[in-house]
């Protein structure tokens, strides 16, 4: 499979090909359908000796084919809006659909993409879609898309086809504040590159800043009815909760991104609102003014670049409970206390599961969750808000470093939105708190292994 693939290179990087599609259903059902087939301006970022992604990761997964032989030329596993949005309350009543797209080496024949989604039950991928992509068909959009203003090189350590290329693109920047959106950029890349292991793997990324202009300072958010027609689309609110940015643009952002080379992607939005949101290998966002801007960039990013699921439990958020215990594929939660998917890394001895003050932490947060809600109802000022999230932080912080087994790996209760049945590694985490606490042990492998698959050690 992999001489295939290196066959396919053989005369020269090929261009990068988009298929754009259409996501739409229910919690219940869901269907998948053409929108555009795109050859990129830009050749191929990624590492040609790593076209099969063997990690396991994502809600789902979509392999290209050789048309003839079927056998795998690349592979990745992503996670969508759509499988986001098909857990939460409203895809009960309705039905919504989801523009998304899928990237890979523009082929030089024929090829079947096939798109695999998890079966619920056993967490198995199953084929979901088909669909025959011929090069030569003569719809393929190779237009250059609109220009989104000057590619900024904001650190630069090689050829692409061996890096980790990430692109911070800007939305809410006016042509007067792209000087900005640069002194922001360099801020959050600096605070990455603070935080293990992104720290020691620093050489193994390009960065690459783009910011369109916008009509407006600012991106929407429809719960003070504010909108704003920003490049990208990004807005909070995104499900209902408050605090969740996204843009549902696909089509804006894919053609914005397309200027730059990237494997992944951050979208720096221009507000001060607390804010942001990651999907995996899909993007992170992140609200650039906030006080919380450091925690949220790296919490979310951990989403996006390993697809990392938040071990917190106490927070509101817009997805409903799950019925069932199924090993989620998500790296650094389990469902198995005794047989953690961190296993190699435990602490020796370590008891599983691991005891920890859990019902005392539950009945502290239940006061604290309150008053969040009591700011939010009342529209108090944004700095009571940080002033709230300041306190809980220092308190968090004294709890949690008290415990007996803190700063070791075990299998604590109390991950994944939910307090019963979910474990994670340690007792604090940058996925858990807003703690100045680093990634996790499993947080830290999980990661690792995702980045070996651009840039390997």
């Amino acid at each position: 499979m992999l001489l295939a693939f290196l066959a396919l290179l053989a005369a020269g990087t090929p261009r990068t090909f988009r298929v754009d599609y259409v996501h739409v259903g229910t919690a219940s059902e869901e269907r998948f359908a053409l929108d555009g087939l795109v050859l990129e301006p830009l050749a191929w970022p990624g590492n040609p000796d790593h076209p099969i992604d063997d990690t396991n990761s994502g809600k789902y997964l979509f392999e290209v084919r050789d048309a003839r032989s079927r056998g795998v030329l690349y592979s990745r596993g992503f996670s969508s809006i759509f499988g986001e949005w098909e857990t939460t309350a409203e895809a009960k009543s309705i039905s919504r659909a989801f523009s998304e797209s899928l990237r890979f080496p523009a082929p030089a024949a024929p090829v079947v993409v096939v798109l695999k989604k998890r079966d619920p039950h056993s967490n198995a991928f199953r084929d979901a879609w088909t669909l025959l992509v011929d090069p030569r068909d003569p719809s393929i959009d190779d237009s250059r898309p609109t220009p989104a203003g000057e590619l900024i090189a904001l650190q630069r350590t090689g050829d692409s086809a061996h890096k980790v290329d990430l692109l911070l693109l800007g939305d809410g920047y006016t042509a007067r504040e792209r000087g900005k959106f640069e002194k922001d950029a360099r801020r959050l890349m600096d605070v990455l590159f603070a935080t293990s292991p992104f720290k020691e793997r620093r050489n193994d990324f390009n960065v690459w800043g783009l910011c369109p202009s916008a009509a407006q300072s600012g991106i929407s958010r429809p719960s003070l009815g504010i909108h704003r027609r920003s490049p990208v689309g990004a807005t909070y609110d995104a499900f209902g909760s408050e605090r969740y940015i996204l843009t549902f643009d696909n089509r804006a952002f894919r053609d914005l991104a397309s200027h730059a080379p990237y494997d992944l992607v951050e979208i720096v939005a221009n507000a001060s609102t607390y804010g942001g949101g990651g999907i995996f290998n899909l993007y992170g966002t992140v609200a650039a003014d906030s006080r919380w801007a450091p925690y949220v960039f790296v919490h979310e990013f951990g989403h996006h670049v390993a697809g990392l699921a938040d071990e917190y439990f106490t927070s509101p958020v817009a997805y409903e409970k799950k019925s069932d215990r199924v090993e989620p594929w998500e790296p650094n939660v389990t469902a198995d206390a005794r047989r953690p998917k961190w296993a190699s890394l435990l602490t020796p001895a370590i008891p599983l599961p691991t005891p920890w003050d859990e019902a005392g932490f539950i009945e502290w947060q239940k006061g604290v969750q309150e008053r969040r809600k009591q700011i939010r109802a009342e529209r108090r000022p944004e700095s009571e808000m940080d002033a709230h999230f300041a306190m809980e932080q220092a308190e968090a912080t004294q709890r949690l470093s008290r415990e007996r087994y803190a700063g070791q790996v075990g299998a604590f209760e109390g991950a994944n939105y939910e307090a019963k049945g979910y474990f994670r590694a340690q007792t604090d985490c940058i996925m858990f708190t807003r703690d100045e606490v680093p990634f996790c042990a499993a947080c830290r492998a999980a990661i690792n292994r995702i980045l070996d698959l651009y840039a390997p050690r």
